[in-house]
């Protein structure tokens, strides 16, 4: 058996004395892993690291064993980021989530393709934004998309302010106002409404991790990934202590 793809790293970790398990984000093949030898050599470590974009080429005897990887490196993104540690949490935080919430070898060429332009866009000054819908994005690529479209009381699209952490639709501000301690904030860039300063990004990221939580990670055992929620405690502190968008 043998398949050739692009590919995403998502994580690599030790395997015997000098290998490793890589699990990488496919194109065609979804969420795959297998073994890397050589792994810890100083050329191997640096195709290795987390979010860089390689040509992968898998082998095995047979399609359920563990096959091995051949990875040619095509794009280095975590070099780029080393002096800005908060990007560089949300690219780490990306692939966790892909990686907890992606079935293994299901293809999902939409999210390898999200996933992608998320880490082309780190360096754009919009890139918390954008971090935020890429989130709404996967959860739509599995099948747990919000209806951010019109109110779910009234049918219409205006004033929407809020969303209901059972349902996922948006409501309206008079519609939900008589509710608004059990719904979630809904930040107004997420319908075109408003600039995306980080008080909404940080209620983006709290909507976003509520269904991710509560529907994409739920039959796991592991839950949210550690790497989001230390990205989004240091997107707090820092953009508490900047008080504004950071770029």
């Amino acid at each position: 058996m043998e398949w050739s793809d692009r590919a995403i790293v998502l994580s690599a970790r030790p395997h015997g004395e000098g290998a490793a398990v890589a699990t990488l984000l496919t194109r065609e093949r979804g969420r795959h892993a297998g073994l890397v030898q050589g792994a810890r050599t100083a050329r191997q470590r640096g195709v290795l690291e987390t979010g860089n974009a390689v040509a992968a080429r898998w082998r095995a005897r047979l399609p359920e064993h563990l096959g091995t990887y051949a990875l040619e490196l095509d794009r280095s993104v975590a070099a780029g980021l080393l002096d800005d540690p908060l990007r560089l949490a949300a690219l780490v935080s990306a692939c966790a989530l892909t990686e907890a919430a992606l079935p293994e070898r299901e293809p999902h060429p939409a999210a390898f393709e999200g996933l992608s332009a998320l880490l082309e866009n780190l360096d754009s000054p919009f890139w918390d934004a954008i971090y935020v819908r890429w989130e709404l994005g996967l959860l739509q690529e599995l099948g747990f998309g919000l209806d951010l479209s019109c109110c779910a009381a009234t049918g219409r699209n205006d004033a929407l302010a809020y969303v209901s952490p059972r349902t996922g639709r948006a409501v309206s501000l008079s519609a939900g106002e008589a509710y608004r301690d059990r719904l979630l904030p809904l930040p107004g860039f997420l319908v075109g409404d408003g600039e995306a300063d980080p008080d909404s990004v940080l209620r983006g990221l709290e909507l976003a991790g509520h269904f991710l939580e509560r529907l994409a990670l739920s039959a796991g055992d592991a839950g949210m990934p550690s790497a989001r929620t230390r990205f989004v405690e240091r997107y707090r502190k820092l953009t508490a202590r900047s008080g504004k968008t950071l770029v």
